[in-house]
C-alpha cells in the first residue's frame, strides 16, 4: 500500500500538538512506551506482531496537499499548526520487542523518544497497527502450538477488511502459519501462497464428477478436491477414480471432523490411496485444533478464528507517556495513576531471565536508563536482552522491513518458543506464564 498514512489517527493527537505548540512544550523531548496491562483472559503469554509494518507507515506519515487542504477545511487545527505539519517527518529514536518475541504484562513492547508532538500523532498509528497484528499473531501461536507440527494455512481474508487481511496473513506468517490465501499478503510480504477451487466451482458443473475432472486437467493429479459439496464418501471415491492413486489431498469443510476424517482416511486406503493428504477448513480455532489432533489430519486451514484473535481481536495494548525531559534537560518520570489504569514511569530496558535449561522464569523491565543505556545484566545470570533498535533519527533499520524483515521475525517465534514453559502452551484458563519484575 502506497500514500500518505497521515490521517490514519485520532482528531484529538493532532489538537494536541496545536495546543502543545500555542504553550510551547511541543518540542520537550519526551519519551512514549506501548505496552499491555494484562493478557486476554485465559492467555499466558502474547506474540509481538505489526512492527516491520509501523516502520513503513511511520515512514509514509507526511502530510501531503490533500490531507492539509482537509485539516484547514474543517477547521481540525490552527493554520500555525497546519503550517508545522507540511513539514512533519518523524525524526525520533524507536526500541522495541522483535517481532516474533514473546511478551507479558508490562513489556515495554514499543518506545518512541522524540518532541512530545512528533510521538503523540504516532499514538494511534501505533496502537492499530500493534494491537491488530500483535492479537492474531497471538492466537495463530496458539494454534501452531497444538497443531503438532501439521502445516496450517491462514485463509481468512473474506472475514475481516481488505487491509486487515494482508495484516492478519503476514501476523499469522510470524506465528507459524505455512502459507495463506491472500494474493496481496504474498506480493508484499513474500509468503506462500495456496488455495485450489471452493464449492461453488463444484456447483458450476453438471456433476461433482465433471468438476472433479475439470480440475484434474487444469492442475495435474496432485491437486486438492474439495469432497464434500454433495455426499463425502462418494465424493472421495469419485476423487480418486478420477485423479488416481496419486490424488495430492482431498478437502473436507464440514461436519463431525474427528469421525469424518477417521471415516476418510480408512476409505482413502482401502482404495490404495495411501499418499493422499487430508486438510480440513470447517470454522477452526486452537480448541478444534486441539481435538483433531488423535485424528489422522495432515494440514488446517484457519479463517474467521485467526482474523478475529480467536475470541480477542485487540491485544489491549496502550500508549503512554512514561518520561519526559524538565527545563534543566533532566529526564523526569511520568506516570498516570488512575484506578486499574495504573502505569510504570520512567525510561526502561527489558531482559528474559532463563534458568540453566534455558527456560524462562521473569521478565525483568529494568526502570532507569532507558533503552539506549546499559542495563545492569548482573554478571553470571541468564538475562536475554529483549529491546533492539528499530529506528535512529527517523531512519529505520532495514533489517527489520520488507519480506526479509518478515521471515527473520517468523524465525525468531520459532526460537522464542523454545524459551517458554510448558506450561504456557496449555488452553485452559490461567495468568501469564511468567511475572514481570520492575527493577
Amino acid at each position: 500500500m502506497t500514500g500518505s498514512a497521515a490521517l490514519f489517527t485520532d482528531r484529538y493527537e493532532l489538537t494536541m500538538v496545536d495546543a502543545a505548540l500555542l504553550d510551547g512544550t511541543a518540542h520537550r523531548e519526551s519519551l512514549f512506551e506501548a505496552f499491555a496491562r494484562r493478557l486476554p483472559d485465559g492467555r499466558r503469554y502474547g506474540v509481538v506482531a505489526g512492527t516491520g509494518r509501523l516502520l513503513e507507515l511511520i515512514d509514509r506519515f507526511r502530510f501531503d496537499d490533500a490531507d492539509l487542504d482537509w485539516l484547514r477545511e474543517h477547521e481540525v487545527v490552527r493554520s500555525a499548526t497546519i503550517d508545522w505539519l507540511a513539514d512533519f517527518r518523524f525524526s525520533g529514536d524507536i526500541w522495541g520487542y522483535r517481532e516474533g518475541e514473546a511478551y507479558f504484562p508490562g513489556s515495554p513492547l514499543l518506545t518512541i523518544q522524540s518532541s512530545f508532538a512528533e510521538a503523540v500523532m504516532l499514538e494511534t498509528l501505533v496502537l492499530s497497527t500493534l494491537n491488530y497484528d500483535s492479537s492474531v499473531a497471538s492466537a495463530a501461536a496458539r494454534m501452531v502450538s497444538v497443531a503438532l507440527g501439521r502445516p496450517v494455512v491462514e485463509m481468512g481474508s473474506r472475514r475481516t477488511s481488505e487491509y486487515a487481511a494482508v495484516a492478519a496473513a503476514r501476523a499469522a506468517y510470524i506465528a507459524g502459519f505455512d502459507a495463506t490465501s491472500n494474493l496481496e499478503a504474498g506480493r508484499t510480504w513474500g509468503i506462500p501462497t495456496m488455495g485450489t477451487a471452493a464449492h461453488a466451482f463444484t456447483l458450476l458443473h453438471d456433476s461433482e464428477e465433471d468438476a472433479f475432472q475439470a480440475q484434474v486437467d487444469a492442475f495435474g493429479p496432485k491437486t486438492t478436491l474439495l469432497v464434500d459439496t454433495y455426499d463425502i464418501a462418494e465424493g472421495v471415491d469419485r476423487a480418486v477414480r478420477i485423479a488416481g492413486l496419486g490424488l495430492g489431498a482431498v478437502r473436507i469443510d464440514s461436519g463431525d471432523l474427528p469421525t469424518i476424517v477417521a471415516a476418510v482416511r480408512e476409505q482413502l486406503d482401502e482404495l490404495g490411496a495411501v499418499d493422499t493428504k487430508i486438510t480440513v477448513t470447517s470454522d477452526l480455532d486452537e480448541f478444534m485444533i486441539a481435538a483433531l489432533s488423535a485424528a489422522p489430519v495432515d494440514s488446517y486451514g484457519v479463517g474467521t478464528a485467526v482474523v478475529t484473535g480467536s475470541g480477542f481481536p485487540a491485544a489491549g495494548m496502550v500508549y503512554k507517556l512514561v518520561a519526559r525531559r524538565d527545563d534543566a534537560g533532566e529526564w523526569v518520570a511520568v506516570a498516570k495513576a488512575s484506578t486499574q489504569k495504573l502505569s510504570v514511569g520512567g525510561r526502561k530496558n527489558a531482559a528474559r531471565r532463563l534458568d540453566s535449561m534455558r527456560t524462562a522464569r521473569e521478565e525483568v523491565v529494568f526502570v532507569g536508563d532507558g533503552p539506549d543505556g546499559e542495563a545492569e545484566f548482573e554478571a553470571g545470570t541468564s538475562l536475554r536482552p529483549l529491546m533492539v533498535r528499530f529506528m535512529t533519527a527517523g531512519e529505520a533499520d532495514p533489517a527489520y522491513l520488507g519480506k526479509a524483515g518478515t521471515d527473520a521475525a517468523r524465525a525468531h517465534r520459532a526460537e522464542v518458543m523454545q524459551e517458554l514453559p510448558i506450561d504456557a502452551f496449555r488452553l485452559g484458563r490461567g495468568e501469564a506464564v511468567i511475572p514481570t519484575v520492575y527493577r
